[in-house]
């Protein structure tokens, strides 16, 4: 059994790559409203709920494959974006309609390289024996409940600031991959 305090620091630390795609997509969607939100936040949570149930199924026989390249995935999923995102800030016209990223395919990508983390936390527990279920659902929640206040505190950057801070969102994110990036290849 994990201590319930070190459930709480394990979620809120894989919840902040979630809470740092949120911001960044908080401010370049035209309106925040219930249903982008609702999307977002269902996605990572739910993806942040089933990556460790995953990782735990697999336990160490995925392991030394997945360890080979995860950090690749999430580099290339968070930089594509994040240069996306980059490059539609310099676009003019209110007119534009910029993708929303809380929809389709940029969804799922963000979905999953916001939870290769848990993927690895998941591994890690079915090596030491805890029981996967109640961490899960603590994970995604956590991740969810972050995603909202990401998406609102991205808004009102967004508002302040407009198209800089849209910038500053696609730089955040290809931030993230690179730090996971980083993190892999010298650690």
């Amino acid at each position: 059994m994990i201590h319930p305090w070190t459930l709480l620091a394990l979620a809120l630390g894989l919840a902040l790559d979630a809470f740092s795609v949120a911001i960044a997509v908080g401010v370049v969607l035209p309106r925040l409203s219930f249903r982008p939100i609702f999307r977002l936040a269902w996605h990572f949570g739910f993806f942040q709920f089933l990556m460790p149930i995953v990782g735990w199924l697999a336990g160490m026989t995925v392991q030394k494959h997945v360890a080979a390249f995860d950090h690749w995935v999430a580099f290339g999923l968070l930089g594509g974006i994040g240069g996306k995102m980059i490059l539609e800030s310099f676009r003019s016209g209110p007119e534009l309609s910029r993708s929303d990223p809380t929809r389709g395919w940029s969804l799922i990508m963000l979905s999953l390289a916001t939870s290769i983390d848990a993927l690895a936390v998941g591994i890690s527990m079915a090596v030491v024996g805890i029981r996967i279920w109640l961490p899960s659902v603590v994970i995604g929640v956590v991740a969810l409940l972050m995603t909202v206040l990401g998406m609102h505190l991205g808004r009102r950057l967004g508002a302040r600031l407009g198209r800089h801070m849209e910038r500053i969102g696609g730089l955040i994110l290809i931030a993230i991959g690179s730090k996971i990036l980083i993190e892999h290849l010298v650690g």
